[in-house]
């Protein structure tokens, strides 16, 4: 396995914190110099990519998928994503593009249609006819020639024109994105436009096909996400170097965000930024709007950092934990020294062929030792795993896909193996059986929650093996946790990203 690792992760080396030495963000332009016309690039630092290259990649995938999925071979139909206002206002939030849409085409503007004649391969892209006053607010109004040579597509129409091109392939059928999302239980966006229904519409094929499509990526995509991860990991590199107590938690949020976009050019968050100091690092998803990262940070308070940021729509998903006034102590010590070794372990085990939710006992197995260890835990660990102790400090999965969204489609796609219903094991993002050229997360954490503990005190299956004035001692304080392409953090949380590619593991950052 070839695990690319993209982050820099920290390391407990006696009880002080030291992190891999920074490094140039690779794979930049840094000098002026021409650029074709379907070249993505945030400015001159910043990664280049190639549209045609990235996406003929991808629209080739989605050929052979289709093709082999179905002897009726007619056109793909997708739509992109529009404006989203908030509430009843005039506001518009920034736009961001169908994560779908933008695999098969790539393309920035709203409103817009696609297709891919799946006989011939031939691409479409359908754009709004905008009116003349969109120049005053919005900019000039491009020909649809700008558009083909910017997206690299073979053919550009108005949407208006799109029943007539469309009758004018006669397709044996339209197939259309219907599905709905296996993490958020929300349905994708489904093509209709006027005229649809003189088509043979087809909806059970394209969502399965593209859904398989986009969980393994291709040498183009991870050249991308190895950027956003790149930019991830130097801007909490900022953040560690720059963060002190008595500082509120939101100014670590400020300086990665004001990093990842002035440095980066990365304009968007995937994912609400968790910056949790103290006893709010028990709290697996902090930072939400009832709790916006505004507590100031104590002297003695563990910090968990959980930020990412996303270039050309690819994310990257990073967590570091470490003590806010640069040195642990003897207990937080134990749980990030008991994390790193779940952490590890996990990396030196992954490889295609490998379950995820053996991965994920392994981990199980080194916090439960290091908890006893450390005094937190008595008895057997046999026991404790099939007793699922390991669920109460480690309620979340081991980690989950990444790419074009955080928590990145096919975990449960049909014809995969089922999600277990077991403490701890039931919120895994997927259990597949890991293939070459996945991207997942490895984030084992350990946290020491109230409302999970609280109870299993008084539990006859699980109390006997809690040190319970032990336990009630911590909960006050800790959380841990490290993953594969993703985070890390007591609260200690520890995360990396992976790429199952060959046979080794390479961190790309060291």
């Amino acid at each position: 396995m070839v695990a690319t690792a993209i982050l820099t992760r920290p390391r407990c080396i006696g009880t002080t914190l030291q992190h891999h030495r920074h490094k140039r963000i690779s794979s930049v332009c840094t000098k002026s110099c021409s650029m074709s016309a379907d070249t993505f690039q945030m400015g001159p630092a910043t990664l280049r990519v190639s549209r045609q290259s990235l996406h003929s990649g991808t629209r080739r995938k989605l050929l052979e998928g289709m093709r082999s999925a179905s002897d009726q071979l007619g056109v793909v139909l997708m739509r992109g994503g529009g404006p989203f206002h908030l509430y009843s206002t005039d506001m518009e939030g920034i736009f961001r593009q169908e994560s779908y849409f933008h695999y098969v085409f790539g393309v920035q503007e709203e409103d817009c249609f696609g297709a891919v004649d799946l006989k011939t391969g031939t691409s479409y892209l359908f754009l709004p006819q905008l009116p003349e006053s969109y120049a005053v607010w919005m900019g000039a109004i491009k020909g649809l020639g700008d558009y083909k040579a910017k997206y690299a597509v073979d053919e550009v129409h108005y949407v208006e024109e799109m029943p007539k091109v469309l009758a004018q392939l006669q397709p044996v059928s339209v197939h259309l994105l219907s599905g709905t999302n296996t993490d958020s239980s929300r349905a994708t966006l489904e093509a209709d436009i006027t005229g649809i229904d003189q088509f043979n519409l087809e909806k059970d094929l394209l969502f399965n096909v593209l859904t398989e499509c986009r969980v393994r990526k291709t040498p183009e995509e991870l050249k991308v996400m190895r950027y956003a991860n790149q930019v991830a990991s130097a801007a909490h590199v900022q953040v560690m170097q720059q963060i002190k107590p008595h500082m509120m938690e939101y100014a670590a949020e400020s300086i990665f965000m004001y990093t990842t976009y002035s440095r980066g050019g990365c304009r968007h968050a995937p994912y609400t930024p968790i910056c949790a100091s103290g006893p709010n690092g028990s709290t697996l998803h902090y930072g939400h709007a009832a709790s916006p990262n505004d507590r100031e940070i104590g002297s003695n308070d563990m910090l968990l950092l959980d930020m990412g940021c996303e270039y050309y729509c690819y994310d990257s998903d990073i967590t570091c934990s470490f003590p806010a006034n640069g040195k642990f102590s003897e207990d937080q010590a134990m749980v990030y020294e008991a994390v790193l070794a779940a952490h590890e372990a996990v990396i030196k085990a992954i490889k295609p062929g490998v379950s995820w939710p053996d991965m994920h006992l392994l981990a199980e197995r080194h916090i439960l030792t290091g908890l006893k260890e450390g005094g937190w835990l008595q008895g057997g660990i046999e026991e404790m795993l099939k007793q699922r102790v390991a669920a109460l400090f480690m309620p979340h999965g081991l980690g989950h896909l990444l790419g074009l969204d955080t928590h990145d489609v096919g975990g449960y796609a049909p014809g995969t193996p089922e999600r277990i219903d077991k403490p701890g094991l039931r919120s895994l993002r997927t259990a597949r059986i890991l293939e070459e050229n996945m991207v997942i997360t490895v984030e084992p954490g350990c946290y020491f929650n109230p409302f999970l503990l609280g109870p299993a005190f008084e539990s006859t299956s699980q109390g006997p093996f809690l040190n319970r004035r032990r336990l009630e001692g911590s909960m006050v304080a800790y959380v841990a946790e490290p993953a594969v392409l993703a985070e890390q953090g007591l609260s200690v949380t520890l995360c990396s990203n992976v790429a199952l590619q060959g046979l080794t593991y390479k961190c790309v950052n060291d």
